[in-house]
């Protein structure tokens, strides 16, 4: 099984929150792949995708931010028409429930890649197998 670590940070809605978390990053030499954050008023979940999960985890939590791990299922799809609704639909028939997603594109070769947050990730991977979808690694995504 190919589960991707995903960092989830707390973050405060205020000033200079998310600028002292991506130079934290910086300063490490650790890259962002791919990102999202949901945010309310008071505050937000910023959850990146990095090459270095660990240190980034370590380097954050040194500074005093909220950080967790969440393993994920990331897969590279064509960018065309159409094939999001293709992965919902086997997700769908496979009885596995999607809690949020987010997806990045890739210039060189017309790919998106999509990270998933499911409720099952060995079933997610299975329906993907079986449909022939390919799964990323955490060296793929790192390597993009």
């Amino acid at each position: 099984m190919n589960n991707i670590r995903q960092i989830s940070v707390f973050v405060e809605n205020k000033p200079g929150r998310l600028s002292a978390i991506t130079k934290i990053l910086k300063d490490s030499s650790v890259d962002i792949r791919a990102l999202s954050i949901a945010d309310t008023r008071d505050f937000g979940i910023l959850r990146i995708i990095v090459d270095n999960p660990d240190m980034a985890c370590k380097k954050l939590r040194q500074e005093a931010f909220t950080v967790t791990i969440t393993e994920v299922v990331a897969i590279c799809i064509d960018d065309e028409m159409g094939k999001l609704s293709d992965v919902m639909n086997i997700l769908n028939d496979a009885d596995i429930n999607v809690e949020y997603m987010y997806a990045f594109l890739s210039k060189s070769d017309n790919k998106a890649s999509i990270i998933l947050r499911v409720d099952d990730n060995a079933k997610a991977h299975e329906a993907f197998d079986a449909a022939g979808i390919v799964q990323l690694t955490e060296n793929d995504i790192s390597g993009m």
